[in-house]
């Protein structure tokens, strides 16, 4: 499969991603609001609506990652970086892609293995009466999370190789 090819399947994974997490704000608004309602006003309280909205959180954010990499939308304190030239900022971006990013990846792939797993053959639940019964699935969300990084690193370093390539 041709470099920029490869790019372009990586990338849909993540845009997917990011685009179906955007689809999960406006039901957790509507949920917080719902939620706050019937909390002040009516002095009624949902575990279950609670936890969705934590739920809808843990979504959004897993989901999210990978695309915001993708836009290059991470906040970045930069004392230095943005002064740099784009050759420069190529190679620290292929670096911490390589050398921190990647292997963060695999690091939580492999530690979460062994407590995503227990989670879903347990089928873990909510410990709250009345809470979700869907914990191992939200639990799940830390090893997706973690692909879907890793997914777009090796797209955006394989795009800073060819843009390395070209100069």
């Amino acid at each position: 499969m041709p470099a920029k090819r490869l790019i372009k399947t990586l990338d849909g994974f993540a845009r997917y991603a990011g685009h179906a997490a955007a689809s999960l704000f406006i039901p957790l608004l509507a949920l917080t609001a719902g939620v706050a309602l019937l909390r002040y006003g009516f002095n009624f309280g949902n575990i279950a609506a609670q936890e969705a909205i934590t739920y809808l959180h843990a979504f959004i954010i897993a989901l999210g990652l990978s695309y915001t990499w993708k836009k290059d939308g991470h906040v970045r304190v930069d004392i230095i970086y943005s002064k740099l030239s784009f050759k420069k900022k190529l190679l620290i971006n292929l670096a911490g892609n390589l050398f921190l990013l990647l292997p963060v990846c695999i690091g939580i792939l492999v530690v979460s293995s062994g407590y995503v797993g227990a989670s879903w053959a347990s089928l873990e639940g909510s410990r709250e009466a009345g809470g979700l019964p869907l914990v191992f699935v939200m639990k799940s969300l830390i090893p997706l999370m973690a692909a879907l990084l890793a997914l777009q690193a090796v797209a955006e370093s394989i795009r800073h190789i060819i843009q390395l390539r070209s100069l």
